[in-house]
Parts: C-alpha cells; sequence; structure tokens
C-alpha cells in the first residue's frame, strides 16, 4: 500500500528537499507540499493523506493549530518538524496530537524511516528527540510537589509501573526485562494503559505520565532505560 504524504514548511528549499527524498520512494507519494499552515490543513483536507509533515512555526496558521485542526478532523497522523534547541512550543504540539518528531537536520533514511513507522500507527519516541522535549516541556509542572492523581486509580499496580517505564523510554522489550514478562504481556498492558485512560498513543501516555506526577524530569532511569543520544527507534504500541 502505497503511504500518502503532505509536507508542510515556510522554507522551500526544506520542503522540496523532504518531499523529494520521500517521492523517491517506491511505497511514499507526496501528494501536496503546503508553505503555511492553513494551506496544509486544506492539502489534508483535499488529498486525505496518510501522514503530514508540518513545520512548527509556519505563518497564517502555526503548525501546533494545523496540528490540531489536522488530528481532529480524521484519520492522518502528524509529524512535527523542529529544531530542538529553538522551537518553544513542542508541548503544546503533543497535546494538539502530534504523532511524533523530526529535526530538520534528519538523516535521510531517518525521515523515511519515520514516515512509514507513524502511518502504520505506531508513535516516535525516539530517546534524542521525544523523550528530551517530553522532560523539557514538563518540568515547570513536574518540579510541584508530587500528590496521588485520580485518573491513575483506574490502572492496576503492573500497569503502573508500564506507564512509569514507558515514561522513561523504554521499549517494549526492554520493559519486558525490566518487568520479568513476555513481550506479549507488556503489549496487552501498554494496550491497557492507553484505553482506560483515554489516550491515542505512547507520546500521550508520557505525557500522562508527567502531568500525573508519576514521573518527574531529571528522574533517574531504570538500568535498561535508554539514554538521550542512542539511536532513534520506533515504540509500537
Amino acid at each position: 500500500m502505497t503511504i500518502r504524504v503532505v509536507v508542510a514548511d515556510d522554507q522551500e528549499l526544506v520542503r522540496s528537499g523532504f518531499a523529494m527524498i520521500l517521492d523517491a520512494q517506491p511505497d511514499i507519494e507526496v501528494v501536496a507540499e503546503a508553505g503555511d499552515g492553513a494551506a496544509a490543513v486544506d492539502a489534508v483536507r483535499r488529498h486525505a493523506p496518510d501522514v503530514a509533515l508540518l513545520d512548527i512555526r509556519m505563518p497564517r496558521l502555526d503548525g501546533i493549530e494545523a496540528c490540531r485542526a489536522i488530528s481532529a478532523a480524521g484519520a492522518c497522523r502528524t509529524v512535527m518538524l523542529t529544531t530542538f534547541d529553538s522551537d518553544e512550543y513542542v508541548y503544546e504540539a503533543l497535546h494538539a496530537g502530534a504523532c511524533g518528531f523530526l529535526l530538520k537536520d534528519v538523516r535521510r533514511d531517518d525521515l523515511v524511516h519515520a514516515v512509514r513507522v507513524v502511518a502504520r500507527g505506531d508513535s516516535l519516541l525516539a530517546p534524542s528527540v521525544a523523550r528530551r522535549l517530553v522532560e523539557q516541556y514538563t518540568r515547570p509542572a513536574a518540579a510541584r510537589p508530587r500528590r496521588p492523581d485520580p485518573r491513575l486509580d483506574v490502572l492496576t499496580a503492573r500497569e503502573r509501573e508500564t506507564l512509569l517505564l514507558l515514561a522513561r523510554g523504554l521499549s517494549n522489550a526492554e520493559i519486558a526485562a525490566e518487568l520479568v514478562v513476555s513481550d506479549h504481556t507488556v503489549k496487552t498492558h501498554v494496550g491497557n494503559v492507553l484505553a482506560k485512560l483515554g489516550l491515542r498513543d505512547r507520546i500521550q501516555a508520557v505525557i500522562c505520565a508527567y502531568e500525573t506526577g508519576l514521573v518527574a524530569a531529571g528522574d533517574p532511569p531504570p538500568g535498561g532505560a535508554a539514554r538521550p543520544g542512542s539511536s532513534p527507534s520506533p515504540a509500537r504500541n
């Protein structure tokens, strides 16, 4: 099946470069390009793509509002294009429905891989990108004293453990090793966490873990946790 993609960035060279790389793949088709957020929303409405790549900072309508509109309208999944050191709105983008993030200097192979990962329903929680961003933009909230949050009462003890390890950046295989259970059991726990808390994907689960105080930025990771700077890999639900 061909993955249909819309690429939106107000920098023409960046936009056309990404489009050229993706269009060269046998299983990916760039159906439209857009130079601002409003045009991106319109392109998604007209072409019904599987994935939209959105720059966070665009004229007329920024990437966050475009992401929010696209996520609310249908099944298209969004990936934000960001320069981590300068963007101030990444946490808002997570709440708007972003399924992942790519740095604008992403390698060709990683760009293609990310589009395929998101198109099949997974989210991008690469330790070097999404985990750092979540920690950075939840730090003020995490600094407050932790109190029991009633939202987590629906989870079993093992599901809470699973959510905690998700928030610390572990893959399913690493969670299985940490909890000494099978990969299938972990997948069941992750599915239960998402369903019980009404979350769309693992990125929203990470946000929930920070917001409820289950984990705070700067907490020491468990022994098997991926560290920032390790190779990015998708996190399956």
